[in-house]
């Protein structure tokens, strides 16, 4: 999405889109967006043209700009990924997290078994920034390495469906540490399955690198629902 006046629309609407606001059939009209958020009419096309791209909202002649059914949105987008957490944030983070559980252990199994030697030897380098970092309480740059550890494990399965998946995996993990739904310093057992992950794969241990890949996901998911229970 572009920054400037487009993207602060693109994002408002999209905001509100998701959360319901705009539901299912209702109708935008290039006129009333150009009134409301004064902005000029090719402003205003590329605005629709943006959610139209995200398939929220589909343009028809004599009717108007119509939201689209939620089933249709393109929901692996960031930019939709942060909306809908910010609508409904318990039910979202359960979708990702089923997302990332029937994915991520997949990935780190063939990582496991297609890694490139430099590949697999970067994986133990982030694991072990990752831990330095955390005991240094320096969460910027641990969420930085966390970034890169599960991109590059996506992109190492050899599955270029898995790798595309980087952006879905990095919102959560970003969405995640700016909510304040990290602790103060990273889980140790989290820490510690970041290495085992990628010594499995180093060392082509595909059933543990699953298996701990699993594990380290369920670990996420349940350090943030709780946080989440805290915060409501």
């Amino acid at each position: 999405m572009s920054g400037g006046l487009h993207g602060r629309v693109v994002d408002m609407l999209g905001r509100e889109i998701s959360a319901g606001v705009h539901p299912p059939g209702s109708v935008l009209r290039i006129e009333e967006l150009e009134q409301r958020f004064e902005i000029s009419r090719s402003v205003a096309r590329e605005v629709v043209r943006t959610l139209a791209s995200l398939r929220m909202v589909l343009g028809r002649k004599r009717v108007g700009v119509v939201v689209r059914p939620r089933s249709e949105w393109n929901t692996f987008d960031p930019n939709l990924i942060r909306w809908l957490l910010a609508a409904d944030r318990v039910n979202e983070v359960k979708t990702l997290v089923e997302l990332r559980t029937a994915v991520e252990p997949v990935a780190a199994g063939a990582a496991a078994q297609r890694a490139s030697g430099e590949d697999a030897d970067r994986l133990v380098e982030l694991a072990g920034e990752m831990t330095a970092h955390a005991e240094a309480g320096d969460l910027n740059t641990f969420l930085d390495c966390d970034v890169a550890f599960h991109s590059l494990m996506l992109a190492a399965s050899g599955n270029e469906m898995f790798a595309q998946l980087h952006e879905v995996v990095e919102e959560v993990l970003r969405w995640r540490t700016g909510m304040g739904l990290m602790p103060e310093r990273p889980a140790a057992i989290a820490v510690r399955l970041h290495r085992e992950i990628a010594e499995c794969v180093h060392g082509g241990d595909r059933e543990r690198a699953e298996s701990a890949m699993r594990e380290l996901v369920a670990e996420a998911f349940e350090g943030t629902l709780e946080l989440l229970e805290q915060q409501a």
